[in-house]
């Protein structure tokens, strides 16, 4: 409390979109999954956590009290700006902070801000510039690079790092081992048989059976103790391998990537679609930004990120758009964190190959105990059965005993031979031998079940570009007013322009440069750097080289509207606010998508004229002569708004002129058809899955050795439309899917698991593979630079994002 407000924070748990619950003295639920879910996770040490549900009365009183904290800040940030900040803040800042480096603001208050959504607070902090000038930061240019202040604000705010468990030693495993019961029973056997050996043969020869089988014991303890310390070793290494993850960052006003455990508070981070949010932070700017929290808050639906939503959880994934965002806490103060905090490490499962051959193990030895005990009881019957009838029961003699023990001993050998103690180590040994020898071969394994279940696949679903083809691109055609050039060489590229007429190359210039989700900067070495994605990296290479200037066409006009290209709608557009007044809307997608939204194109004059069907079967000839050259076709167009257009409206879907269309070569990487027929040897179907035009899908699935003479090439719209009797007969020969959405990909995957019967394995490299990554049997992520919203849905990882690595 200070000064008569209550600055404690509100609801431990914040669900966005749920209503308070009525003061009725009701428990209220928690939810199914995230944040809820995991706290109720009963694998804490102590039998529970000590976090529970609030009664709906404390829940209701703390919500209102909440309101009026926030109201009475409110109200403070607009006296303070009524009266010149005359007004001190009711936060008080330590001593330590302010002397340290410039930063007016602690950690713990930056974690609070973002954790408890506290919009009084920051508009009590002066909304992102106040925060900005309390982190010694620049929105426009991050923070600085040199060794003294980096160290400071790690100092201060602590790394991007989360607190790992204690490794467990070796003698821990040791012990572990020793709890088996099948060994406690045998080393009760060997306890047995050297007590009995001794008795009755004496030192050394009776003590030969008893050594023998402690030696056993203490083999198989070692091996079995050794294999999972290595494989806890091989696990941890893994986790860390997870965690080098690049995000882009502006520091000293140039952009840069670092590893997410670089981050600090008051880095500008640049996000995209399918990342995962590095840290808690604040929206700065971006378009279109839709965010899943389910992880943190079990809420399905999107939540919409914007100046009136800011914040940005750690942990939560980017479904769509694009932003930048002001990092304001890191590590275990984000909500991840916490989160991660709260959760004890439950440990590694056994595989479900290993769990069926204890079974078998279990069984075996619970059988082979029956038989010894029931050979015991038997021959003890005996020896018990003469003694009645010599009427010398109550009278036992040294010989009677050793007897009794012989016969004992004879059981204990029935349970040594019975018990299969090695079979479920052999398995171990051989799946940890084969995890290893895979991450050699730069395929990271993140179950171990896995190798298990890629054994016995059938069918490999592959994407296409970034696993079949190497994904550095080019521009090497293009066809703009009319005129098809190839543009692979300086000499053609230096003659463009007067190929070109002068109005069609600056709107060509315009479109490149700003219907774009990637940038041209200069890096620290005063380098023109293009980042962003292949393709667009491939089309920015192309304006520049061809004499245009990103910094000069970027500041002729303003973007006002984006929206970012998703592989559902197959293109991406904005809307920009001309200089002179009006708009200009801007396209880009899917060659055949987006020249079906065109009415016009520009001729080779200039001139803007009807895209009349002479016009377009020309145009539609020149994709297809691409496409068949195994070429990536992109279209371009743009148009004129209306002087009653609004930028709350969408950006419109029809009406377009056509600028022209880039051919892309994308190489296929070496070896894949070795590779391909490989997997087609060892009885396993290959398949492409692809959101490329169909042409350009078939000539490089032959290139790849995938589409033979008998298999069928489709696309995405005419794969929908089958009835399920149609597809029994379609998939069995579909080698091919192009044009395919996301859903396509898993609906495929899921008809070959449950209708076929086969065991699946999905490749991917982009955020579209996540769905059918998570349908398939196995989920191999091809590149592990690659964004989280996929990863976290692969089995494997490939660090080469090569299918040879995976074959």
């Amino acid at each position: 409390m200070h000064n008569g407000v209550d600055a404690r924070p509100g609801p431990l748990l914040h669900l966005p979109g749920a209503s308070p619950a009525p003061c009725s003295g009701r428990r209220v639920p928690w939810p199914r999954s995230g944040l809820g879910a995991a706290l109720r996770q009963p694998n804490s040490p102590h039998g529970r956590l000590r976090f529970g549900p609030l009664p709906a009365g404390e829940l209701c009183k703390r919500t209102h009290r909440e309101k009026l904290r926030v109201a009475v800040l409110v109200s403070k940030s607009t006296l303070q700006s009524d009266h010149g900040a005359s007004l001190q803040s009711e936060r008080v800042v330590p001593q330590g902070v302010k002397a340290a480096a410039g930063f007016q603001i602690s950690a713990d208050d930056l974690a609070s801000l973002v954790e408890n959504r506290d919009t009084g607070k920051l508009t009590l902090l002066g909304q992102l510039d106040g925060i900005a000038d309390k982190l010694a930061t620049s929105l426009a240019d991050g923070i600085t690079t040199d060794e003294l202040s980096l160290n400071q604000r790690q100092g201060m705010y602590g790394v991007n790092k989360f607190t790992e468990s204690e490794a467990r030693s070796l003698w821990e495993f040791v012990w572990e081992a020793l709890q088996d019961t099948t060994l406690v029973i045998l080393i009760a056997c060997a306890l047995v048989s050297f007590v009995v050996g001794i008795a009755t043969e004496g030192w050394p020869s009776g003590a030969h059976d008893g050594i023998g089988i402690f030696t056993s014991i203490l083999l198989v303890v070692s091996v079995t103790a050794t294999s999972n310390y290595q494989q806890s070793l091989q696990f941890r290494d893994l986790d860390r391998e997870k965690r080098k993850i690049s995000v882009q960052v502006t520091r000293d006003g140039f952009r840069q990537r670092i590893l997410i455990d670089d981050l600090l508070p008051g880095d500008v981070v640049h996000l995209g679609v399918g990342d995962q949010v590095p840290a808690d932070g604040l929206f700065v700017s971006g378009y279109s930004v839709l965010v899943n929290e389910s992880s943190l808050t079990g809420e399905s639906e999107p939540v919409v990120i914007s100046e009136d939503n800011p914040f940005l959880l750690s942990g939560t994934k980017v479904l769509d758009g694009s932003c930048i965002m002001l990092v304001t806490a890191v590590g275990m103060r984000t909500q991840w964190g916490k989160l991660m905090a709260a959760i004890t490490e439950s440990g590694d499962d056994e595989t479900p190959l290993q769990g069926k051959l204890n079974g078998v193990a279990n069984t075996i030895g619970n059988i082979g105990l029956f038989f010894a005990l029931l050979t015991f009881v038997i021959l003890s019957q005996g020896l018990v059965g003469q003694k009645y009838s010599d009427g010398l029961l109550l009278s036992w003699t040294g010989e009677d005993v050793l007897e009794i023990l012989e016969h004992f001993a004879i059981a204990v050998t029935i349970v040594v031979v019975a018990v299969p103690e090695g079979l479920p180590l052999a398995v171990t040994l051989s799946l940890a031998f084969a995890m290893k020898k895979m991450m050699s071969e730069k395929a990271l394994v993140r179950q171990l079940s896995a190798c298990e279940t890629m054994g016995s696949a059938t069918v490999i679903c592959s994407d296409k570009t970034g696993t079949l083809t190497t994904n550095r691109m080019s521009v090497t055609k293009a066809c703009i007013c009319g005129n098809t050039m190839e543009v692979n060489n300086s000499s053609v590229l230096s003659s463009f322009s007067s190929k070109v007429p002068e109005f069609a190359l600056q709107i060509l210039m315009e479109s490149i440069f700003n219907n774009t989700a990637g940038e041209v900067v200069i890096n620290q070495d005063g380098k023109c750097q293009i980042l962003g994605t292949p393709t667009e990296a491939a089309l920015l290479d192309f304006a520049l080289t061809i004499g245009g200037d990103f910094k000069e066409k970027r500041q002729e006009t303003k973007i006002v509207k984006v929206e970012p290209f998703n592989s559902t709608k197959k293109r991406m557009g904005i809307i920009l606010e001309l200089p002179g007044g009006g708009y200009r809307a801007h396209c880009k997608g899917a060659s055949e998508v987006v020249l079906a939204a065109c009415d016009n194109f520009i001729d080779a004059r200039g001139t803007i004229v009807a895209l009349d069907k002479t016009a377009t079967k020309k145009l539609s000839d020149v994709i297809e002569t691409f496409s068949k050259e195994a070429l990536r076709t992109l279209c371009l167009a743009y148009r004129e708004m209306d002087d009653s257009f609004s930028v709350d409206e969408q950006i419109p879907l029809q009406g377009y002129t056509c600028i022209g269309i880039v051919g892309i070569k994308d190489p296929v990487r070496p070896g894949v058809r070795q590779s391909v027929a490989t997997c087609r040897s060892a009885g396993i179907a290959v398949r492409m899955v692809t959101g490329d035009n169909i042409n350009t899908a078939k000539a490089i699935a032959r290139e790849c050795g995938i589409l033979t003479e008998d298999g069928i090439a489709i696309e995405g719209a005419e794969f929908r439309e089958k009835n399920p009797e149609e597809l029994l007969e379609l998939i069995p020969k579909m080698q091919v899917l192009a044009r395919s959405s996301p859903l396509d990909k898993h609906a495929l995957v899921k008809y070959l698991r449950t209708t076929f019967n086969e065991v699946v394995a999905v490749t991917g490299d982009g955020t579209n593979d996540a769905p059918a990554l998570r349908e398939a049997d196995i989920g191999l992520a091809m590149g592990i630079a690659g964004t989280e919203l996929r990863n976290g849905d692969a089995l494997f990882m490939s660090t080469s994002k090569s299918l040879c690595s995976s074959s």
